[in-house]
């Protein structure tokens, strides 16, 4: 497996009404962000960027990637309703919530 791959794909619908799409690895998440409106480039934004390009130069974990994309797709309203989240796994802090 690539090491860039996520482990679980991110689900989102970009268009409501349209196909649910599904973001693989942390370079899928970085083309939809770096399309994503200038004007809606917030903290969460800025975080799940510099995370995705983090992991692309060894600096951040893909799963902490994951978890920033996933932050910033609930919170901009992109994350599909059916997407499912693994609950956290035994030892973690914390885990995310849909």
């Amino acid at each position: 497996m690539d090491r860039l791959q996520f482990e679980v794909p991110v689900r989102i619908a970009p268009v409501p009404g349209q196909p649910v799409e599904e973001i693989y690895s942390v370079e899928q998440a970085l083309d939809l962000l770096q399309t994503w409106p200038v004007r809606r480039k917030g903290p969460t934004y800025q975080a799940a960027f510099n995370a995705c390009f983090g992991a692309t130069v060894d600096i951040v974990e893909t799963e902490d990637a994951w978890r920033a994309f996933m932050a910033f797709c609930r919170v901009s309203g992109l994350l599909a309703r059916d997407m499912m989240v693994p609950r956290k796994r035994p030892g973690e802090a914390r885990g995310l919530r849909a």
